[in-house]
């Protein structure tokens, strides 16, 4: 495998980044939850067509929204209308919230209250809208059908049988351990010379299964290439997982969206699977082939912008498209 990294570990020093360092991998933790489930649905004991309120009784109900109307399978894809909960949280909107509430505990049920306070995005199936609340709601749902935690499901099912060992399910603890650079976030405003609030320290429970997992570009590739490679799901999962809708909010051409995984067209032709991840100052983007024999991961410390954003999926192309294997 190839590995490049550029830049400094933290803003006040001259220390580089390290070579394999731990970072909040954000929404990439969606492919992990999406995993579980549906290695549930093969085990007969979930169905994609089950309805929330089946599993999570009176959970999504009032202001319009109805669990019966919607299904495991939506959530998964985004297409359920149920609005995103984490633009409500004071820690990841401003300095100021940052510093009250990084180390405050939130629980799932407590999120998706506060999500269905607005009314739903449109009707389940009605549309695509990227919502973080679809996946707190999948984690509830597997700890209903498992009776165990989702982080021990995925400890479990996923990083202990690939040997992910710089990958963790953190809960409330909000600290990263290991090798690590520091991030930084400017919170939507000019950080001008320096380069924002330090936002290293998050209690991530507030993105619990939807984006709390701590990991490595190398974990990222040993599991997307493990996924698309056909060790974790049957064929009949994994087919569901890459069944693909349009997911134009993502805001890159032709980009659609499976069950907890992306679909993006390739500049030498055909496509990639993978999943952005963003949580406060940490942006990742990940891309695997549909065989899973060619994986990119790249990682940045900072807010980033389009800019950012186009400069990670090129190299994650050029990666996929050129000769060798890159992180």
């Amino acid at each position: 495998r190839a590995t490049a990294r550029a830049g400094a570990a933290r803003a006040d020093g001259p220390g580089p980044m390290p070579a394999d360092g731990r970072f909040r991998v954000g929404s990439a933790t969606k492919t992990f939850t999406a995993t579980v489930v549906l290695q549930l649905v093969g085990e007969g004991r979930l169905s994609l067509d089950d309805t929330v309120e089946r599993w999570l009784p009176g959970v999504v109900r009032g202001n319009g929204h109805d669990g019966d109307r919607i299904t495991v399978r939506q959530l998964l894809r985004h297409t359920s209308g149920v609005p995103d909960a984490l633009p409500e949280i004071p820690a990841l909107n401003s300095a100021e919230g940052y510093r009250a509430e990084r180390f405050r505990s939130h629980t799932p049920e407590e999120l998706v209250a506060l999500a269905l306070r607005q009314p739903p995005a449109f009707p389940p199936d009605g549309d695509w809208s990227y919502s973080n609340t679809n996946y707190l709601l999948a984690a509830m749902i597997v700890e209903e059908v498992t009776g165990r935690s989702w982080a021990r499901e995925v400890e479990d099912r996923v990083i202990r049988p690939l040997g992910l060992a710089d990958t963790s399910a953190p809960g409330t603890f909000p600290f990263i351990v290991g090798p690590h650079a520091r991030t930084y976030s400017a919170f939507g405003a000019d950080p001008g010379p320096g380069a924002g609030t330090d936002v290293t320290a998050l209690n991530a429970s507030m993105a619990v299964g939807a984006g709390s997992l701590v990991s490595t570009t190398h974990d990222l590739n040993r599991f997307y290439g493990a996924l698309l490679g056909g060790r974790l799901l049957a064929p009949e999962q994994l087919t569901a997982m890459t069944d693909t809708v349009p997911a134009p909010e993502i805001g890159l051409p032709g980009v659609r969206y499976g069950l907890g995984l992306g679909e993006t067209p390739l500049s030498c032709g055909g496509y990639y699977h993978g999943h952005p991840g963003e949580l406060l100052g940490a942006r990742s983007w990940s891309g695997v082939t549909p065989d899973g024999t060619r994986t990119a991961v790249v990682y940045a410390t900072s807010d980033g912008g389009q800019d950012t954003t186009k400069a990670m999926t090129a190299l994650v192309d050029q990666q996929l498209c050129g000769t060798s294997d890159g992180t």
